[in-house]
């Protein structure tokens, strides 16, 4: 099988099996491992309507598996607000969240509550309406509601609406609304009041579960934020084949839960094997 693509102009290669072989066989014998992951793109293929959203069976029953591990913890970071992504992962309890691109949290104690000052609300429900007015003037063109910001999807919108929506967005939010962390992702543009990324996030379930090593995996460009912020002795991998600091990249869904499959084998025997 072809194990190359074509990312623009250049040749992409993805890893092979005896690389990723290698990479996690590295990383599982550490005394705790947080294994984080991006949902949509990387656990779900994407789908038009988020609450839609699921894991591919095969990954799922992975993740159910590695909630189980000894000395291990799931995590799921996302750009999804709490509810949202609790509501497509279906993991129960236990399953660890970063909300909101490190915004909110879900952990053992319960979820984080936003500051938000009045100032910050005054500054959200003025961008919710400049928000909704500009996802009026495209066909299919929605807004997501988060408890820190508004994020502008156009996947549902024509190639040149979604264009010409994404530039009117960003030249009118930060000419009326100046100062909010902005994101750009696929199909999707988003504004938030506070800032926080993907890396904060892994930074702060590390510290939380008191990680030896991080397994981490995405597809988007916020996920690099993760990537980026990952040590020599962590794993990251990205899926798809655009620009990555990861060590590993795989193609799509499908190749992350063989992947996931190969980490929750290795990463059982080699709990057993500590714990003989």
């Amino acid at each position: 099988m072809d194990n190359r693509t074509q990312a623009g102009t250049q040749a992409v290669s993805y890893s092979t099996a005896a690389e990723i072989e290698a990479a996690v066989d590295r990383l599982v014998s550490v005394p705790q491992l947080l294994i984080a992951l991006d949902f949509d793109g990387t656990l779900a293929p994407e789908v038009d309507d988020p609450l839609e959203a699921r894991a591919l069976p095969e990954a799922q029953a992975q993740l159910l598996r590695m909630l189980e591990l000894t000395d291990t913890r799931l995590a799921l970071v996302s750009g999804r607000a709490l509810d949202s992504l609790g509501h497509v992962a279906h993991l129960g309890d236990r399953v660890l969240l970063g909300g909101s691109h490190g915004l909110e949290y879900r952990l053992d104690d319960g979820d984080s509550v936003l500051p938000m000052s009045d100032d910050d609300e005054k500054a959200l429900a003025k961008l919710d309406a400049l928000m909704h007015e500009l996802a009026d003037s495209a066909e299919g063109a929605w807004v997501e509601l988060k408890p820190a910001g508004r994020a502008l999807h156009v996947r549902l919108s024509s190639i040149e609406d979604a264009e010409r929506l994404v530039a009117q967005t960003l030249a009118q939010v930060g000419a009326e609304i100046p100062g909010l962390t902005t994101r750009i992702g696929k199909n999707v543009v988003e504004f938030a009041i506070h800032s926080a990324d993907k890396g904060d996030a892994i930074e702060r379930l590390r510290d939380y579960v008191g990680a030896d090593a991080v397994f981490f995996a995405g597809d988007d460009t916020t996920d690099e934020d993760a990537i980026v912020a990952l040590g020599s002795h962590d794993l990251g991998v990205r899926v798809g084949d655009a620009p990555s600091a990861a060590q590993l990249r795989v193609a799509g869904t499908q190749e992350i839960a063989e992947l996931l499959k190969l980490l929750a084998d290795r990463r059982e025997a080699a709990v057993a094997t500590r714990a003989n």
